[in-house]
């Protein structure tokens, strides 16, 4: 008879489990293998926001950064990718190795779900060569080819259409030249669900998206989430709130927009820095059994734009932290 018997299993500091099997035939051992489960590390990051663009603040971000996790992102209009060495996907990818972190790229195509410039051959030829020379000179670990993509959907599915195809051949294109990049788009998470942004009222199926997962080639399923959007404490998010995304994916999950504000505005949905904390917390306890494998906080610094993302910032203007970055630090190690 040959049959085998495993020993007891083992955890190291990280968190890995290693047991051994043993083979035996006839009372004989014939062989012992050990076994490892590596624990799944979760990537962290934030997204590029430096307090100020003055060369001493823009570095100092990269050393602040790489404390919050592993990950700087940079997001931005996708024929940024056409200019040479000032571009800031080629600044962010270059100074990785320096600073030692992990470049995640997005490209959009769009404001607001209106598009940037039209989608015609001209356009869509300088997008695609584009980003195949980019992925071909610096192999990116995570290249994302559109941002909150529904929004193109909802405000003309003919565009999304057009994208849709377009990305599908890009996709392959710099799969070609750079096998090793995770390539992805993104979906607003919130607009996926059914939701109505600034509304606590419960999210309507009839308008939910997730439909649309299925048209995109994808290494990961990326999405940006703002419940702060829909509800107004912390406290409100109902615990199953991201456990509908396990429904309809079948790869790792990404958040590559991910935040709470903390100013006492705007009317009704006012917010504090003890609120934004909790919100840390409570936004880990809520995915704890999702299969992550990115997670980005929007800003490191509050970004001169509107609100409520204008006070999404883990620090303080001055350099201070916040609550929410000694959460930050804290949850998902």
């Amino acid at each position: 008879m040959f049959f085998p018997l495993a020993g007891e299993p083992s955890v190291d500091s990280e968190g890995n489990v290693y047991f051994t099997h043993h083979f035996f035939e006839d009372d004989v051992m014939l062989e012992a293998d050990i076994y490892v489960a590596y624990r799944r590390h979760l990537n962290k990051g934030v997204s590029l926001s430096p307090r100020s663009f003055s060369e001493e603040d823009f570095l100092d971000f990269f050393s602040e950064a790489r404390q919050a996790g592993e990950i700087v992102m940079w997001a931005g209009d996708w024929q940024e990718m056409a200019r040479q060495e000032s571009s800031g996907p080629i600044v962010i990818s270059g100074l990785a190795s320096s600073y030692d972190y992990t470049p995640l790229i997005e490209v959009t195509i769009h404001s607001e779900g209106t598009l940037l410039r039209p989608l015609n051959e001209s356009n869509k030829q300088i997008y695609l060569d584009s980003i195949v020379s980019f992925a071909a000179e610096h192999t990116p670990p995570y290249l994302g080819l559109g941002i909150e993509i529904n929004s193109v959907y909802e405000n003309s599915p003919e565009d999304f259409d057009e994208f849709v195809t377009f990305y599908n051949g890009a996709y392959d294109a710099v799969k070609n030249v750079s096998p090793v990049t995770a390539v992805f788009t993104v979906f607003q998470l919130e607009k996926m669900k059914g939701h109505t942004l600034w509304s606590d009222e419960p999210a309507e199926p009839e308008n939910a998206q997730w439909s649309l997962l299925d048209r995109f080639q994808t290494d990961i399923f990326a999405f940006t989430t703002y419940p702060g959007l829909i509800y107004r404490d912390p406290h409100d998010i109902p615990t199953d709130y991201y456990d509908e995304i396990s429904n309809h994916v079948s790869k790792p999950v990404a958040f590559t927009e991910l935040g709470w504000h903390s100013e006492g505005s705007p009317v009704g949905w006012e917010s504090s820095v003890e609120e934004q904390a909790e919100f840390v917390d409570t936004f880990f306890r809520l995915t704890e059994n999702l299969e992550m494998e990115i997670v980005i906080w929007s800003f490191l610094y509050d970004p001169e734009i509107i609100e409520p993302f204008r006070s999404m910032g883990l620090r303080n203007e001055d350099g201070t932290a916040r609550p929410a970055w000694d959460k930050w630090l804290e949850c998902g190690s």
